[in-house]
Parts: structure tokens; sequence; C-alpha cells
């Protein structure tokens, strides 16, 4: 198991594990996966190693998750902000940013604030920016045993009410964008995801029909499709 190390963000502490890449990749562009709602950083341990041949991979987890302090308030921008400064705690400059579901839309807020610090953008069945219905649970998520569980309301009530000014945002967006979809089984909607990929100028959709958890339930299919799409992003 990956050792946890943690940073004073200001508010708190933020706790994160990193990968060394293997040899030869010291200046290759370093990987930060972002974890979805109710989890933590291992939901990508089984492909952190791998991704690791090529660069450096590091896992953050959220605050108000995993083994990060608990301490509100809860936003998406709250959280994109956390983001950019765990980047500059840990110094990295241009990075590929890959997020899952919640983990997708702070990486997708990080990469619109900061498009000079990311290299390529993969999102994971990223909540478009349509209202979505999501019914807020009571209960809180057996995948991570320190989840606040103030988070949930909190980012899932701005998920549900998107502003519509969040389509001309991807417009403007240059940083090279793989948008990956979970296909019918998922519960969010595809064809605004697909939407997405096309209103970004520099944006491309791939689906793997597994439903939401992509990474999890496709795990080989999902790192050919984030590899090849690094091997040759699109261009604006």
């Amino acid at each position: 198991m990956l050792a946890y190390r943690s940073v004073d963000m200001g508010w708190g502490r933020l706790a994160y594990r990193s990968i060394e890449g293997g040899p030869g990749t010291e200046a290759a562009p370093p990987m930060v996966l972002v974890h979805g709602g109710g989890g933590d950083g291992t939901t990508w341990d089984a492909l952190a190693p791998t991704f690791a041949r090529h660069r450096s991979v590091h896992l953050p987890d959220l605050r108000g998750m995993g083994r990060s302090d608990r301490v509100g308030p809860y936003s998406l921008t709250v959280l994109r902000d956390d983001l950019l400064a765990f980047l500059d705690r840990l110094a990295l400059d241009r990075v590929v940013l890959v997020g899952h579901s919640l983990g997708a839309a702070v990486a997708l807020l990080a990469a619109e604030r900061a498009p000079e610090r990311v290299l390529a953008l993969v999102l994971e069945e990223c909540p478009p920016p349509v209202p979505l219905g999501i019914i807020v649970p009571t209960d809180l998520p057996d995948s991570a045993p320190h989840y606040d569980r103030e988070v949930r309301p909190s980012v899932l009530a701005e998920l549900n009410a998107p502003d519509p000014a969040r389509w001309s945002a991807l417009a403007r967006l240059p940083v090279p964008t793989l948008v990956l979809a979970g296909g019918p089984g998922s519960h969010l909607p595809q064809e605004p995801m697909a939407r997405m990929a096309d209103s970004l100028p520099a944006g491309s959709l791939v689906t793997i029909p597994t439903g939401h958890h992509v990474h999890a339930q496709a795990p080989d299919a999902f790192v050919t499709a984030v590899e090849s799409f690094l091997a040759d992003p699109p261009t604006a």
C-alpha cells in the first residue's frame, strides 16, 4: 500500500500519495488523479502503477474525504482552489489532470481557471452542465470511512443547478481534453456529455459502455483510451 503524506493547506491537512515514474520519466509531465464524490484516492490504486510506468502519479484525497481533514465550507470552487493549491504545494507545473465524476468537475474548473498549468485533461463521467435532478442521499457512502456528510449536499446542489455560462466556458478552454463516457448504464445523461466534447476546442469523446465507474469496471480499456489520447492529443 502506498504511504500517505499530507500538506498544510492553510485550512487543514490534505492527504495524498505519490508514485515516482519509472526510469527515464523524470522529464515527463506528472499525472494527478482526482477521485469522485464519496470516495478517495484509493479508487485509482489498480491503475496508478500502470500510469506510473511513464510519469510520476499523485493521488490526493479531496477536502472532507478520505484521510484529508474535514473542514468546510464545501463547494466546487473551493475544491478547485484546493486542487490548484495542491499543485503549488508539490511544485507541479504542467500536469495531466484525470478526474472521475465530482473529481472530473473539479479538474475541469481547475483547467479553466489555470489552463497554463494543465497539459492535458481527462474527464471520466463528468457531470455535464445541465440540470441533473440527482437526489441528495442521506446515508454516508461505504467507500470512504472519513467522509464529511456535508460535502454531498453542497456539491450536488451546484451540479443540479449549473450556471448556463458553463457552456461558453467550455468553448474557451484551450486544453486538449478527453471526455470518457460510460454509456447507457450511467446515471448521468450521455447526450449532454457528448455535447461537452463537441463544445471543447480540443475535445474528443470515447464511450466505454460500462456505466459510471469506467476506470473500475474496464480498467484496461480506460488505460488504453487515456494513453492513446496522451500520445496523440487533439488540437484546437
